[in-house]
This record gives structure tokens, sequence and C-alpha cells, in this order.
């Protein structure tokens, strides 16, 4: 009864996807014993994932190495791959003797591919979740590089050795695999405490509160630049130190982001499946940064509009900050929740391994 999970600590979307599983298959579980590699930090990591689990400091990958939150590093990104495949087999094995150790009698990856191998390697049932993939990513901006082809076939041989990967909606297309299986939304839900939450803050009935998240990526807006009093109250994570009279940060109130989320008015931020899934979910608009360059974003913006649930922020207003007109339009949006079952849909797909 030991399930091991490897997240991707790039940013935190791959860890709120991976928590409703976890809870999902303890309930079905109570005594699963749970161990999570990962670089992401533990108190994120509890305000997500309900019960004891026992953290070991270490990733498998990285996914793609960042200048900020929407900016990628191309050249380091394509040298830390190199980096990684330089000697792929020993590198295996290497993860193999780390996923022995643990004894696990499941391994389940959101999404590191050389965990996969790893437990191939050690005879070990592994399964895939995720809305993405790192081949796909890694082919969308580095297939004409010299040493793809040979990086692309251990990636993709490692995503296609899981005895499933899992893609929960909306998910990329994935066509090179023949082991995936789709899964309903994935995502945390919380009750609509609005009044609360302006009573907490001090502001006016009739004042927007608008969730600014980056995702758990460094990087932050220049609200010190932003107008005041156009009507909204921001949160935002203290760690940003914005000086701004409409400004809070949202570590002082003590509630869940997902609680958060589900009280405002909006949310402004990038397109990650975690904040699209949980603002579906939860009826709360998303005023989106467009990332056309990033792969996975088609798939997440024609699901928002099928929801009705977003609304793209011209580049200009990150700068001049004036959201007044926009965050209105949000506010008068009649999101189509979805209900986000894919947590008891994949928990019933891997309780099986721990009853045979």
């Amino acid at each position: 009864m030991h399930l091991v999970v490897a997240i991707t600590p790039h940013g935190f979307g791959h860890a709120a996807q991976v928590a409703p599983v976890i809870d999902a298959l303890r309930e079905r579980l109570p005594a699963l014993q749970v161990t999570l590699l990962t670089r992401l930090p533990e108190d994120f990591l509890r305000t997500r994932i309900n019960g004891e689990f026992q953290l070991i400091e270490h990733a498998a990958d990285f996914g793609l190495i960042m200048h900020s939150a929407l900016q990628i590093d191309l050249r380091a990104s394509a040298a830390a791959y190199v980096a990684a495949h330089h000697d792929w087999d020993a590198s295996v094995r290497r993860e193999a003797q780390l996923l022995i150790s643990l004894v696990p009698g499941l391994v389940l990856a959101d999404v590191p591919y050389l965990t996969l191998a790893a437990a191939r390697y050690a005879g070990i049932p592994a399964v895939a979740l995720c809305s993405l993939n790192w081949a796909d990513i890694y082919r969308w901006y580095f297939s004409a590089c010299e040493e793809a082809p040979r990086l692309l076939q251990e990636m993709e041989s490692a995503y296609r050795g899981a005895e499933m990967f899992l893609c929960p909606e909306p998910s990329m297309p994935m066509t090179f695999l023949d082991n995936r299986i789709s899964i309903a939304p994935l995502a945390q839900q919380a009750s609509r405490r609005s009044a609360e939450l302006r009573e907490r803050l001090d502001i006016a009935p009739d004042q927007s509160v608008v969730l600014v998240m980056t995702g758990g990526v460094d990087g932050r807006f220049d609200m010190e630049r932003w107008p005041i009093g156009q009507g909204i109250h921001w949160l935002v994570s203290q760690s940003w130190a914005v000086n701004h009279r409409d400004v809070t940060p949202f570590e002082s109130l003590d509630w869940t982001v997902t609680d958060l989320l589900a009280s405002c008015d909006a949310v402004l931020g990038k397109c990650g499946y975690g904040t699209v899934a949980e603002c579906v979910t939860n009826g709360t608009p998303l005023l989106y940064v467009q990332r056309p360059d990033w792969p996975e974003e088609r798939s997440l913006t024609d699901w928002l509009q099928i929801h009705d649930a977003g609304l793209a922020v011209d580049p200009q207003r990150l700068i001049d900050g004036r959201f007044a007109a926009l965050v209105e339009r949000a506010r008068d949006l009649s999101v189509k929740t979805c209900r986000p079952t894919g947590a008891a849909e994949a928990a019933g797909l891997l309780e099986q391994y721990f009853l045979t």
C-alpha cells in the first residue's frame, strides 16, 4: 500500500493536478502510504494534499528553465535537456535504484518521463497523469536541434512504456501515445464566500476582487504603476512585496488559494491547467495573459471559450494597469461550470494496482 508520486517542479500546476487524485485514492484505500518525489515547497504541497505524506526533495526532470512566469529561457532549456540525456541509460539505472529502495506498489508520474523509464527498468508498475507531456513540449521548441531525434526517441519510449497515460480534460492531443486514457477534469472545488471575503478585506460590497496568480513560477507584474481607485482590490503573493493601496497579500487572509479563487470576481494570470480547470469548475472567470508560443495554449483557451470562462488580456494592460472595463466584462460572464470528476475516475483505475 505504498504510492510513490513524482511531480515535475515546473510551477505549481502539476502538483495541483495530481493532488485530487491522491486524495481520491486515499478515500478508497485509507491505509495508503504516500511518498512524493519533487522539489516543490512542502508548505504548498500540504495545502493541496490531505493527510500525511513523506517528501523526498528530488526531481527527475525540470520541465523548462524560465526567465519569468511567461518567458522561457530556450537556450538554457535546450542545454539542460542535452545534459539530462548525456548518459540516458545510466540515469535510468540511478533513478530505478531510488524507486526500488522505496518499495512502491505503484509509481504515479506527473509527468517526469525519467521516472517512468526507471520504473519500467525496475519492473515496478507506473502510470503517467498529465494534460501535457515533455516530449511534445520539447518537439515544439527544439525539433530543429541536431540531438532532437535521439532525445525524442528516449522521451517517447518512456511515456509509451507507462501502463496508462491518464489525460484529464482539457489535454494536448498527444497523438504519439497509444496508452492514453481520457478522464474528466482535475480540480479542487470550494464554496463561494464573496461577502465574507469583502468583509475580511474591509472593502465595499460593489468593489471587485481579483486574485493574481502566475502558477508558482518566479516573476511579478509591476503593479506599483497601476492606478488606484479603479474599483478593484487585488490579491497577490506577499513575496511580490507590492506597495499599492488596493493590494492585499493573500497569505494574510489565511484562506486556501482555492477558497480565494472561488470567492473572487476574477483571476488574473497565465493559462496553466490548474488555474484554468479551477476557474471553470468554480465558476470564476480567468483574465488570461496570452502565450501564443506555448503549445498547450490552444487546448486551454478553446476550453475556456466553450465554458464562457475566459477573457484575453491585452499586454498593454499589464503595463498601464487599467483593468476596470475588462473586470466589469468578466463579472458579466455566466461561466458554464463542470464537475471535476477526473480524480474519482483516476482513483478507480489506480486502485486495481493495490488490490491484486
